[in-house]
């Protein structure tokens, strides 16, 4: 067969660690031997921040909003082992953040399925896609430690000089801590529209839970914005769509989610969108059976995996070992970019090839041919583990007989 032609370039961001190595292995086994691929490439690898003092994350973030498709391989958040390991300038921030704020994009994580890994929750039988705002909240927090005897106050000055006070807490008891928080009404409204958007493109449900029974102003504002947009910019196109939107309150949304088969998504603010997506992946199985994209208001999409760079099986790769490594969300990634690209390009045969692969994985997967870490959770009688190569090789035998 001839090559499928692509019209407009992918923005590649390359890795770090075994994810790097896989990376290649996809592009060389799965990919390029039937895609001409048109990628525009940034090595976002932790060696080349260092030496671009972390441009070339901006200049990858800039190059997205130009072509509005990106795929993104793992990469490393340094910390303090990584400084002296790769001679660090420099503890750069994580790209992942600088990428997220360029673009105002909210994260969508959700679980891939297949026959021989049964949930925790055996009632979810669809995915559920996590939504997590990824601005503001504890994670641009200032807090303080404050001794007794102590007063302390909530204080806003506007633009021209009055101060407003709330009294958070008299300590002429003890000691204590305090923390503020805050959000931004644009960023909300991103957060709100980018989810509205993601739920029309997947054709699904979507829920959104936070605490404002409690959080009168901080939580209710949330809710308002989100209530605002959808009765104003989308309630007409959910109808139409027939799928649906609804708040409650985020314990509510819990109890739901336990009894529910799955198949929709599910809007949190920051905090709670971190911990519930690790709790999803981790009920579903595997986090390296899980998914990310990056989504902005107006409609630029990052692909990566959920996971991060697998440090442990990349030093074993270094001495020559052999590593059994799950390169299913990394692949994922690959044609969820390509499904994207081939969608905006009005180009059906580079979707349908992003479809052919995923279940070609799927299959191989459920024929019993699977990596260490799948070997341990599959409940399929017959099944193999093969190492991280023989795996894509796998894959890519499956793929032949759809193509």
């Amino acid at each position: 067969m001839s090559k499928i032609q692509m019209k407009t370039p992918l923005v590649e961001m390359d890795g770090d660690e075994m994810t790097r190595v896989i990376w290649q292995m996809i592009k060389d086994i799965l990919l390029t031997p039937y895609i001409d691929l048109k990628t525009e490439y940034y090595d976002l690898g932790l060696v080349h921040r260092n030496e671009t003092d972390d441009k070339v994350t901006f200049d990858s973030a800039e190059a997205t909003k130009k072509y509005g498709v990106a795929v993104k391989c793992a990469t490393i958040t340094p910390n303090a082992a990584r400084m002296p390991e790769y001679n660090l300038k420099e503890m750069w921030k994580s790209p992942n953040g600088t990428i997220r704020a360029i673009l105002d994009g909210t994260v969508f994580r959700t679980p891939i399925l297949v026959k021989g890994i049964t949930p925790y929750i055996p009632t979810w039988t669809q995915p559920i896609t996590i939504a997590r705002h990824a601005y503001g909240d504890v994670y641009k927090n200032v807090e303080m430690r404050v001794k007794k005897g102590s007063k302390a106050e909530l204080v806003c000055t506007d633009e021209n000089g009055n101060e407003s006070r709330e009294t958070i807490y008299d300590f002429s008891d003890g000691d204590g801590i305090i923390q503020g928080l805050h959000n931004r009404d644009d960023s909300i409204a991103s957060f709100a529209r980018a989810c509205f958007n993601y739920a029309l493109d997947m054709k699904k449900d979507i829920w959104f839970a936070t605490k404002d029974t409690i959080s009168k102003k901080y939580d209710h504002r949330f809710k308002d914005i989100f209530q605002e947009i959808f009765d104003a910019e989308y309630k007409e196109k959910f109808d139409a769509a027939g799928i649906e939107y609804f708040y409650t309150l985020i314990d509510d949304a819990v109890a739901r989610v336990i009894r529910s088969n799955g198949g929709y998504i599910w809007a949190c603010k920051n905090y709670d969108g971190d911990v519930m997506s690790d709790m999803v992946a981790t009920a579903y199985g595997s986090l390296a059976m899980m998914t990310s994209v990056l989504v902005s208001p107006d409609g630029i999409y990052e692909y990566e995996a959920a996971h991060g760079t697998v440090q442990r099986h990349y030093y074993k790769h270094l001495k020559g070992e052999e590593t059994s490594t799950n390169s299913v969300a990394t692949l994922f990634a690959w044609t969820g970019a390509l499904r994207k690209r081939g969608e905006l390009d009005d180009l059906p045969e580079l979707m349908s090839f992003a479809d052919k692969l995923e279940q070609a994985t799927i299959g191989t997967i459920e024929d019993g041919i699977m990596t260490g870490d799948l070997y341990l959770l599959s409940s399929l009688e017959n099944k193999k583990k093969v190492n991280t190569e023989e795996f894509l090789r796998a894959v890519d035998e499956k793929l032949k007989t759809l193509l």
